[in-house]
């Protein structure tokens, strides 16, 4: 029969290992404030539309759907994605 060979405790699960002991959550203070920004003006957006006087107007027809595209495909997604810069100590 064959035999196994232990191999001796690697570098790469001390690694992993020192690695999954420094995760920090991605989103910081500054991405929840942009995110609720975004959230605020989607519900500002939705509240636009929903004006029932008025189906006609410019709030109802242009400037809620204008809103809500922005906060959907600008401000949720930077928020998402944004990174602060590391300030350089060696300067």
């Amino acid at each position: 029969m064959a035999t196994v060979k232990k191999r001796p405790a690697s570098t790469r699960s001390s690694r992993r290992a020192a690695e999954q002991e420094k995760f920090q959550f991605p989103l910081t203070k500054t991405n929840f404030l942009i995110l609720g920004f975004g959230v605020l003006v989607l519900v500002a957006g939705y509240i636009l539309m929903a004006i029932p006087e008025h189906p006609d107007d410019f709030l109802t027809r242009t400037l809620a759907p204008v809103m809500l595209v922005f906060s959907f495909l600008v401000i949720i997604p930077f928020g998402l994605m944004y990174k602060e810069k590391k300030k350089d100590s060696d300067s």
